[in-house]
């Protein structure tokens, strides 16, 4: 989620953190010049320190087996130190002499392979034209594939002899593969058609090249006025153009000299025997610049120009020959202009950063691109035409046996850290060629360029064979959905199966596997790759099948190896054991849905597919005569019929309801024995505090209120570990129906220093922004604040059942409810032993507490569901009659859950701006991880359509509109272009999206003109794409039966009302954007358009043409398999980070950024989030360098991984630009920001809370560098947005008012400074009291203005009266200081050092340690046993480091 706390809020529970970073006695005003502690992460830390102060390191991460699932709890616990060394082995340099060229130095690593030299040596300027050499050490070849460390005699200072091999015809194509790869190095054409993993980065148009000490430093001062601050016209606020262009900037790297007009495989290949005994292994063509045609032949010995001319063959030597080992120095001695150009065009290469040039793992299509001239190319010719995928280098044999692969890397050993480090990245390289093959097949197939293995049947049912990949299509075959839906249960199996293989594949229990699975959209076809299991194909399916049910629960077997296996998945997923009948009434014992199959393959393994109901249906999508639903549900309008029976809830919506009832069970465990502690005193007083258990019980089935109480003793202190699901999810407060009134904003019962940060995040009170470790994961933008409150919601720890009002600070659980403590105790030792030494009155507070939420043990806590519940056709045997009523219960209450609780703190979040969707992208993410699906979309806009704070939610409404209106227009896409044959597919797309977008309102199909005129008409054309069939029934589409089809769709789909006969309606109605759609509508269906101006409001033209579209691309579905121990050191540097103790939190996500690039390679999602945690930390601690190299690498690799436009690269660019300022380069800044304001607006449009942080960052810069009316411009705009979305009276627009005030002041506008300064001065003496030092800080400025206001006015009488020659006081005019802007750019962007003073640190200290001791006590609570329930544990966030 793009949340805007995105990584430190500095701030902990008593928000003093970066304390430490300032000198004592500091004035705010000159920042700059902080911290006595500099020392920016070393990066060659000892590795035996980040196990040290891991040595708690498994801290929050509770019991890793709930994340990596399976029993493997031996984590990171026992990597001892050892074994981070074996990692951080120091390197050792050696030389290496290459013909032709001096010695040079090379840093090496020992666990490098020799391989890797080889790369690097392909790579270097003056080395990259070799390709075919061997490396030796005192005259010994040495192995490719060893290691470096196992190499005898190799040591600091060693010589590496590079020897050049002789030729094989591999190593010539490798050759020719590898020089073309050079010369076609700056194009991106690669990027811009998707193809090998290459994509876009437009950051150095931005930068002019490096940031580093070669980027053109800006100097300060003197220099200001030079810089060229005007943006263009449409980024200004309030323009209402939104040109397409800008978003692909031209880069004049782009535009590269060339080498050589041609170079392609002649056709005299391949040689003919003799000339093959004359070593010739094959014929290249080229046309040098200089117009020169060559023919020339790649031998064994090296290349040479042959006499062949296009027509005659003659393959002697020309005269002179040139032989070359390289084809490079061949070419250089022919051609000057190749000799001159190539060398410009390496040191170009070579410039550029490698993030820019580094493949990422999975492919990105870009959804917009220029007209690209196509070139003559042989290699991708070649390629085009192989089935080989991309270029098995070293992998003897043609295909790969995807199968073996993918398995035999999870059988990798796993017990110590290098172990699981090289399994994962083996996983992770197998999946990524697996994704890429499987999509490149799947292309394949729906273009009809792979032969049916059932070519016989129609074209839907058919399946087909590729690269050792099998493919089918998501129709419904044999009538094997009917019951379930059709052919919309057959579209949603895959998906709900590729879940359920990622749910299988997170857990990882070693003996159980399943197949690579890739689901494929392309052309409106949705196609399913999957790996073989070995033998499938030889046997029929029923005599493999020898678990579970091929035809949906009628004939039933099971199997005790695979009950064994799937045993040990069933605690992590929540699946229940139980029983189901056969078609002999016999009982049958399962472990998952029927519908699950095990086989075991020739290779003696146990597979499980068919994972589409892992997890238990979803009852308000699926009606069930004579089931009535729970009243939240029903209120709702649930259930409701759904296109298909295969509704399922998500993973992470159960283990929130499994939190959720965790904590409800503590709570009502803790009454009880409060109770009976009273029974003794005096029973009556007790019940009416404490709500009698009896009440309690029916309110804690309901699910109605997620008890607030149970929060409370939560909210700052405890870590809810159930694995990954987000402890996010529990701070739910907000009743069914509406939310409570608000308390006042910020209640803050706390001394001064915290409300400095209270300006920042509007914060109720210190505690809110503690993170638990188990919030953060890399992939979301971390770091929640648990409650914020402009919104009328209750900041969560202040409300309890019977109303009293308990202060968040006290929040251990020990104080807030009573008894929890012992609850805790005696759960744990219930789950530790028999039970045998435990008084029986105890022993039934745990049953009734159990029977209550719904456990399936009574004698400790463990909720799992029973998938096949409501399955048709599955019967349950008699005597579980009971057991299936309460599973029964639980569904329906989790159903409810979702209803009542989650989508209720999706909004509450939103409101609270710790959830900031900003595209359709970012909200389906955070509808998911609540574990909402979208299908609820409707519903969640309807909740926020009556919430009285909807003006507050506008951006978040609009944004669910539009995803709700282009979900439906894929939907419809879909259908309609499955009746397009490819000849008229440009044309028909393009009539689609005029039908979509545009405001003409006849937008009429061009049939495409048969550009070749056949002879004889009357032959009729077969097709056998699937579905084929000459149809021009899309031509009939007409914007108004579209436009009808999607307002039917939402209706039936989301059971959504939409307003709108027209484009222009919607747009007009929901205060949508065109190009937004286009957008969204062009990622979701893979479509890729031209990118120039569309006109899409004229009445008199359609928008687009067919020339406008440029290309379809698949939309891929793929498991993201993990680095699990890296993630782990990245947690617990947060956790590190949070609780004040940077340097070490440094260190560990140092260390995790080493993990991570050791497994996924150097491109990756998740090393954006650490790159980026990172250089905060560096700008935190004052290593501005530091901070601004690790930024420019997330920026790069945020665009290269999600793309241009992304909300996150948008952020990034946000972050890069301060420290861009922080560094002196403010027209870098500046263009920067600018650049992120033009995303946004094409994003979401000027209307959303981020543009007012955005906006606030560009006033300041550009007030900074003196201009003042354009300043005014975006903060009025900042501040116009904030009061919107933050509420009049919120801190975020006290600030505002003041950042105003002070550009007035700098134009000596002193009324209109005043009166900006003194709304702010009112919010704050409201909201935080006179005595507050903001409030304080504003009455100053309030008085230092009304003075200036006043000599001003003088000044101005003085003139009136003396006319010229009156004696004028020199006015005090002041430019801002760069010190004084940084610090109010470090607020905004909620970077926040406070001075301290000396008594504060003692306070401070004592505190420390006071917590510590708390902590060491309650070490002996926190030893569980590993598969006892979900434990709370008391953590309690350390504020700083003071020593």
């Amino acid at each position: 989620m793009v949340s805007k706390t995105d990584d430190i809020q500095a701030s902990v529970p008593n928000c003093n953190v970066n304390t430490v970073d300032l000198a004592e006695g500091e004035t705010p005003d000159h920042q700059e010049t902080k911290a006595p502690n500099k020392d920016p992460c070393v990066c060659g830390h000892s590795a035996s320190t980040v196990v040290m102060n891991g040595g708690g390191a498994h801290y929050h991460s509770e019991e890793e087996s709930k994340q990596d699932g399976g029993g493997d709890t031996d984590g990171v616990e026992d990597s001892n130190e050892q074994e981070v060394i074996v990692i951080q082995d120091t390197g050792f340099t050696v030389k290496i002499q290459a013909p032709g060229t001096e010695p040079f130095d090379l840093q090496v690593s020992p666990q490098e392979m020799v391989q890797e030299i080889h790369q690097v040596l392909m790579d270097r300027e003056d080395t990259c034209h070799r390709t075919c050499f061997s490396l030796q050490l005192d005259g010994n070849v040495l192995d490719n594939f060893a290691e470096l460390k196992s190499i005898e005699g190799l040591q600091e200072g060693s010589l590496l002899k590079v020897v050049e091999e002789p030729y094989t015809v591999r190593e010539a194509r490798i050759h020719v593969r590898h020089i073309r790869d050079l010369l076609k190095s700056l194009d991106p054409s690669d990027a811009y058609n998707g193809v090998d993993c290459n994509s876009l980065s437009f950051l150095s148009v931005f930068t002019d090249g490096d940031l580093g000490d070669s980027g053109k430093r800006k100097k300060k001062g003197s220099d200001l006025e030079q810089i060229d601050c005007t943006p263009p016209e449409h980024i200004l606020p309030g323009s209402k153009e939104r040109p397409l262009v800008p978003l692909q900037p031209q880069n004049k790297d782009w535009k590269p000299m060339q080498c050589l007009k041609v170079l392609t495989m002649s056709g005299w290949n391949p040689p003919p025997g003799n000339r093959k005994m004359h070593g010739d292994l094959m014929y290249l063509y080229m046309v040098t610049v200089e117009e020169r045609h060559i023919s020339i032949t790649a031998s064994t010995r090296g290349f040479y120009l042959n006499q062949s001319t296009t027509y005659t063959f003659n393959p002697k030597p020309a005269n002179p020959s040139f032989l070359s080992h390289s084809l490079v120095e061949l070419l250089s001695q022919i051609s000057p202009a190749f000799k001159k150009n190539f060398t410009v065009l390496q040191k170009t290469r070579v410039q550029r950063h490698p993030f820019e040039r580094i493949a990422t793992p999975f492919q990105v299509y870009s959804w917009t691109a220029p007209q690209v001239d196509h070139t003559m190319d042989c290699v991708r010719a070649e390629d085009a035409y192989t089935s080989r995928l991309g270029y098995e280098e070293h992998i003897p044999g043609q295909t790969r046996d995807w199968n073996e692969e993918l398995q035999t890397t999870r059988e990798l050993a796993r017990k110590n850290l290098p172990e699981r480090l090289l399994r994962e990245r083996a996983i992770f390289k197998v999946h990524s060629d697996f994704a890429a093959a499987a999509t490149r097949g799947s292309m394949a197939v729906i273009d009809g360029n792979v032969m049916a293995i059932n070519p016989g049947e129609e074209t839907r049912m058919q399946m087909f064979i590729w690269n050792n990949i099998f493919f089918s299509l998501g129709f419904d075959v044999r009538d094997h959905y009917r019951e379930l839906g059709g052919d919309a249960a057959a579209h949603a199996a895959p998906t709900n199966d590729l879940n359920g293989v990622r749910a299988y594949g997170a857990v990882d229990v070693e003996g159980l596997y399943t197949l690579g699975t890739v689901v494929v959209d392309y052309r409106g076809y949705r196609v399913t790759a999957q790996s073989i299991i070995p033998g499938i194909l030889e046997r029929e399916q029923e005599q493999s099948v020898i678990y579970g049910s091929i035809d949906f629960g009628k004939t039933v077997v099971s199997h005790g190896k695979y009950l064994e296996l799937l045993e040990r998945t069933s605690r992590p997923l929540k699946v229940q054991r139980h029983n189901v009948l056969n078609e002999k009434d016999e009982s049958v014992e399962l472990c998952s849905s029927v519908e699950c199959k095990g086989i075991i393959g020739n290779d003696g393994r146990h597979y499980i597919l068919d994972l589409l109901r892992t997890f238990p249906p979803d009852l308000n999508f699926l009606p069930v005569e004579g089931e009535e639903l729970s009243p939240e549900s029903v209120r709702q309008g649930f259930p409701r019929q759904h296109r298909h029976r295969l509704a399922c809830l998500r993973q992470e919506l159960i283990e929130a309801f499994v939190e959720h009832r965790y904590l409800l069970f503590m709570k009502m465990a803790a009454l009880q024995l409060m109770q009976q502690k009273a029974n003794k005193d005096s029973k009556m007083a007790t019940l009416t505090e404490n709500n009698s258990p009896e009440a309690a019980v029916p309110a804690l089935l309901s699910t109605e209120n997620p008890d607030a109480s149970a929060k409370s003793s939560e909210t700052s202190t405890e870590t809810l570990t159930d694995g990954k699901s987000d402890a996010v999810q529990i701070e739910t407060t907000s009743t069914t129906d509406a939310p409570q009134p608000a308390a006042t904003e910020a209640t803050t019962t706390e001394a001064a220093p915290k409300a400095e940060q209270t300006t920042e995040t509007d914060i109720p009170s210190a505690a809110a922004t503690t993170m638990t470790a188990s919030q953060a994961t890399p992939t979301e933008d971390n770091v929640v604040p648990t409650v914020t409150t402009n919104g009328p919601l209750v900041p969560v720890a202040t409300v309890i059942q019977n109303g009293e009002c308990e202060s968040p600070l006290e929040g251990k659980a020990e104080d807030s409810i009573p008894g929890l403590a012992q609850a805790k105790e005696l759960a744990e030792s219930l789950a530790a032993e028999d039970g045998s030494g435990i008084d029986p009155k105890s022993r039934e507070v745990v049953l009734n507490a159990c029977k209550a939420v719904g456990s399936i043990s009574n004698t400790s806590f463990d909720i799992r569901f029973n998938p096949d519940i409501f399955s048709p056709g599955v019967r349950f045997p008699e005597d579980s009659v009971d057991d299936i009523q309460k599973q029964k219960q639980l569904l329906k209450d989790a159903a409810a859950f979702l209803v009542s609780c989650q989508i209720p703190s999706l909004v509450k979040d939103c409101l609270d701006h710790s959830a900031l969707p900003m595209d359709g992208a970012t909200l389906t993410e955070a509808l998911h991880q609540r574990g909402i699906n979208v299908r609820y979309l409707g519903n969640v806009l309807e909740f926020v359509d009556k919430t009285p704070a909807k003006a507050q939610l506008e951006h978040f409404y609009r944004i669910g509109i539009s995803e709700l209106i282009t979900r439906c227009a894929k939907h419809i896409f879909k259908t309609y272009l499955q009746g397009v044959e490819l000849s008229a597919l440009s044309a028909a797309v393009s009539h689609f999206l005029n039908c979509f977008l545009s405001s003409f309102p006849d937008a009429v199909a061009h049939l495409p003109p048969d550009e070749l005129v056949s002879r004889r008409k009357n032959r009729k054309r077969r097709n056998r794409v699937p579905g084929g069939g000459d149809n021009t029934a899309w031509a009939s589409l007409t914007p108004s039966e579209l436009w009808k089809n999607i307002v039917s769709e939402a209706q039936s789909y989301y059971n959504f009302t939409l307003h709108s006969e027209n484009a222009d309606q919607v747009v007009e109605k929901y205060g949508l954007q065109k190009i937004t759609l286009l957008r969204e509508i062009s990622i979701k269906a893979g479509i890729q358009i031209l990118i120039k101006e569309y006109n899409f409001d004229s009445r008199h033209k359609p928008a687009f043409t067919e020339e406008d579209i440029l290309n379809i691309f698949p939309v891929v579905k793929h498991v993201n398999p993990k680095a699990s121990d890296a993630f782990h050191f990245f947690q617990s540097g947060q956790a590190k980070v949070q609780q004040g103790y940077l340097k070490e939190g440094c260190e560990l996500i140092n260390e995790a950024l080493n993990l991570f690039n050791n497994v996924y390679g150097a491109m990756h999602v998740e090393i954006c989030a650490c790159l980026r945690l990172l250089a905060r930390l560096n700008y935190i601690m004052g290593d501005h360098h530091e901070a601004l190299s690790n930024q420019q690498k997330a920026v790069l690799m945020s665009e290269r991984v999600l793309g241009v436009e992304h909300p996150n690269t948008i952020q990034e660019y946000m972050h890069l630009a301060l420290y861009c300022f922080a560094n002196g380069q403010l027209s870098t800044a500046l263009k920067l920001l600018y650049r992120a304001r033009y995303l946004m607006l094409m994003v979401c449009g000027e209307d959303h809370p981020e543009m007012a942080l955005l906006d606030s960052n560009i006033g300041l810069v550009l007030h900074g560098v003196m201009e003042y009316d354009l300043s005014l411009r975006f903060l009025e705009n900042a501040l116009a947005i904030n009061s919107k979305y933050h509420g009049p009276r919120s801190l975020k627009v006290a600030l505002s008012h003041h950042l105003v005030a002070r550009v007035y002041e700098s134009k000596a506008e002193f009324r209109s400074a005043l009166q900006h300064e003194k709304e702010g001065y009112t919010i704050y003496k409201n909201q935080v009291g006179e005595a507050h030092e903001k409030t304080k800080e504003s009455s100053e400025y309030l008085k230092y203005l009304t003075q200036q206001a006043v000599a001003l006015q003088r000044t101005m009488n003085e003139i009136y009266k003396n006319g010229s020659n009156a004696s004028i006081m020199p006015l005090k005019f002041t430019a801002p200081s760069m010190a004084s802007v940084l610090e109010q750019l470090n607020i905004i962007n909620g970077i926040i050092f406070i001075p301290l003073s000396q008594k504060d640190l003692e306070n401070l200290k004592a505190e420390v340690q006071r917590r510590q001791q708390l902590q060491e006590s309650g070490k002996s609570m926190e030893e569980l046993t590993v598969d006892g329930p979900l434990e709370l544990e008391d953590k309690i966030p350390m504020d700083v480091n003071v020593d």
